[in-house]
């Protein structure tokens, strides 16, 4: 135990002796032969204390004092891979479950020993990834490495030379989520077909997440973190700098597009189960359906759809996320899970007594339904009751802002503060009962608007407590709820007297209130059902994803800088080369117009009907357009021709 307590000591980096530690110098290949010799003999007389002990030095050798340089250290090396190996994999009524979990942190520990190329680490990932449900011991060895990994990649969040070594390929990426998205099937099954004891005890183990949902999680958050969060150097304006970030961040999002797609992929499945299980729960009739429902959500937060998708959806409505390329790839999936997820939430809600209480009982349903009336037929056939259906949606400050000074305040102290709620027609302020200043003319004067140069709605100051000002101005600190029209409110608050050596903090305590848009704190909605959350966070980006694809492209610089040539009235006469089956007809030259070819600039000009006909065909002349007198003139003086002179013909 002292070796295992030396060894969790060393992990930390901050800590004397983990510097030390890693300065001592390599221990020897015969050193580390004579430790394996000790394990093959403790293996053999089954010593399961020696055999524990070893594990642990196995674990602080690779981690400090071994680097396989020569051909005999990496035979040494093999040596040991191939000893706990045999203790990994020996049956489970041969071998503890400590010493089991001993071997995994060893093989952990020397990852980059025992597997010193990227191939090899490669492949052991893969089999402890698709082979880890069969054996326990493979399994442990994987939920070890991959718990390892997503530490090593929340330290190293914002990107360190080992991302490429803590992050995986995208074929083992691809097995990882696999088994996230089984667990959270099974998971969510369990809710159906587990007693009602153990249902009991599921609900006290949930949400923790699994070590395949750990790594998906910190991946996500490391490309997510580097995409968002990370901002150019603008001091390094080098043409080098910026081709490498942008590289870079092309890179990132290619990276989050494909781990975004294969996500959102698993989630739909997850749903799915989620809804069948839903379904065969409300059809069932087992006593405690009701209790059973409603943990349902809290199991559902324990899967991918409460651990990845949410921070998934808020991330991708950035700016630097809101590409043609993103919404092109992820609508179909967004839609589906739109779908998904409104469903559920309504399959969720029409068993909650108070949507219940809106739909007439099951036995009277059926005579009901023949003698409905005419008003009760036209509002079934306008509108369904939906999953928002008597839910309040929380609006923006539902909860309310706090303004406050420091407490007690001190002298000379002076605090301004101005708070905005969209939308609100008026604000309510509720003061705390503790407020007070040690004379009147420390006081807060308040505005409705966004300065002091506002309309003053009021002033409060002094105390009541007998210290400094007996008295207060008008009637003292509000019990009640101040009214302020508008959406904005401004507190102005000075204290301009000296403190007295007699006066307590209690009579200098300052004020502190709470700016809200609703008239009382009941009308607060305390929050949504996780799926009606979950299906408005996933309607909102899909909306945003619309709106991009029906933008189309951005506008180029060349658009941008050709803008008035392209509004110009003289390039729509224009008759251009057309791609049609992937060939490229020749550009048309305009056919003789039977528009004359001068037109009176004083006169008002209307076209030949028969002219305002397009003729039959894929190309037809369009009819010359009435330029304006000033551009006419232009023209004349850039071509230097005069304008014709018509004279009356002389009989």
């Amino acid at each position: 135990m002292c070796i295992h307590q030396l060894n969790l000591l060393a992990a930390s980096n901050n800590l004397p002796i983990s510097n030390f530690l890693g300065k001592q110098h390599p221990i020897e290949a015969h050193h580390l032969s004579s430790i394996c010799d000790i394990m093959e003999k403790a293996m053999v007389n089954g010593d399961t204390c020696i055999i524990r002990c070893i594990l642990v030095v196995f674990q602080v050798v690779f981690k400090f004092f071994f680097s396989p340089q020569t051909e005999r250290n990496r035979d040494i090396v093999r040596r040991s891979g191939l000893l706990l190996w045999q203790l990994l994999m020996a049956p489970r009524d041969q071998i503890c479950s400590e010493i089991q979990k001993e071997v995994c942190l060893a093989i952990s520990s020397g990852l980059n020993i025992l597997y010193p190329g990227e191939a090899e680490i490669n492949n052991l990932l893969k089999l402890v990834l698709t082979e880890g449900e069969r054996n326990s011991g493979l399994s442990q060895l994987r939920d070890v490495i991959l718990t390892n990994l997503a530490e090593q990649l929340q330290n190293n969040r914002f990107g360190s030379e080992d991302d490429d070594h803590y992050r995986l390929n995208d074929e083992l990426l691809h097995y990882i989520l696999k088994i996230v998205v089984r667990e959270s099937c099974v998971l969510i099954t369990k809710c159906q077909t587990v007693s009602k004891d153990d249902f009991q005890r599921l609900l006290s183990t949930v949400p923790a997440a699994s070590s395949c949902l750990r790594y998906l999680m910190a991946v996500q958050n490391h490309l997510l973190s580097n995409t968002i969060l990370i901002k150019p150097d603008d001091n390094d304006d080098s043409d080098s700098s910026l081709q490498g970030e942008t590289l870079k961040v092309q890179e990132l999002k290619t990276s989050i597009l494909s781990l975004a797609t294969q996500i959102l992929t698993g989630c739909d499945e997850v749903l799915e189960m989620l809804q069948q299980v839903t379904t065969a729960l409300i059809n069932s009739d087992i006593s405690d359906r009701e209790q059973r429902l409603k943990g349902l959500e809290q199991i559902t937060k324990a899967t991918m759809l409460g651990h990845l998708l949410p921070v998934l959806l808020t991330s991708l409505m950035h700016p630097n996320l809101q590409t043609l390329t993103m919404a092109d790839a992820l609508m179909p999936q967004l839609v589906q899970l739109v779908l998904y997820t409104s469903q559920t939430a309504l399959l969720l809600k029409t068993q909650s007594p108070v949507f219940s209480e809106l739909n007439s009982s099951p036995s009277c349903a059926p005579e009901q339904k023949g003698k409905q009336l005419p008003d009760e037929r036209m509002l079934e056939e306008k509108e369904e009751p939906g999953f928002l259906t008597g839910l309040k949606i929380p609006a923006p400050w539902a909860a309310g802002k706090t303004v406050e000074t420091v407490h007690p305040v001190r002298d000379n102290y002076k605090f301004k503060e101005t708070v905005h709620i969209p939308g609100a027609r008026c604000l309510y302020l509720r003061f705390d009962n503790r407020c007070s200043s040690q004379y009147d003319y420390d006081k807060l004067v308040i505005y409705a608007g966004p300065s002091t140069n506002s309309r003053k709605v009021a002033e409060y100051g002094g105390n009541t407590l007998g210290y400094g000002s007996r008295s207060v101005l008008g009637t003292g600190w509000p019990k009640d709820l101040v009214k302020v029209e508008g959406d904005t409110v401004t507190f102005s608050f000075e204290m301009r007297s000296g403190r007295e050596h007699n006066t307590p903090d209690k009579a200098m305590w300052g004020f502190a209130c709470t700016v809200r848009a609703q008239e009382s704190s009941e009308d607060v909605s305390g929050g949504l059902p996780f799926l009606v959350d979950l299906a408005l966070g996933l309607s909102v980006l899909a909306c945003s994803m619309l709106r991009i694809l029906y933008n189309g492209p951005e506008i180029t610089k060349d658009e941008e800088t050709c803008q008035e040539l392209l509004r110009s009235k003289l390039l729509q006469r224009c008759q251009w080369q057309v791609e049609a089956n992937g060939v490229i007809s020749p550009a048309l030259t305009p056919s003789p117009s039977p528009l004359p070819l001068t037109i009176e600039e004083d006169r008002e000009f209307t076209y030949p009907s028969d002219v305002l006909v397009p003729p039959v065909g894929h190309y037809f002349d369009l009819p010359r357009i009435r330029l304006p007198p000033g551009i006419m003139v232009k023209l004349r003086e850039i071509s230097g021709r005069a304008r014709p002179q018509f004279r009356p013909s002389i009989k």
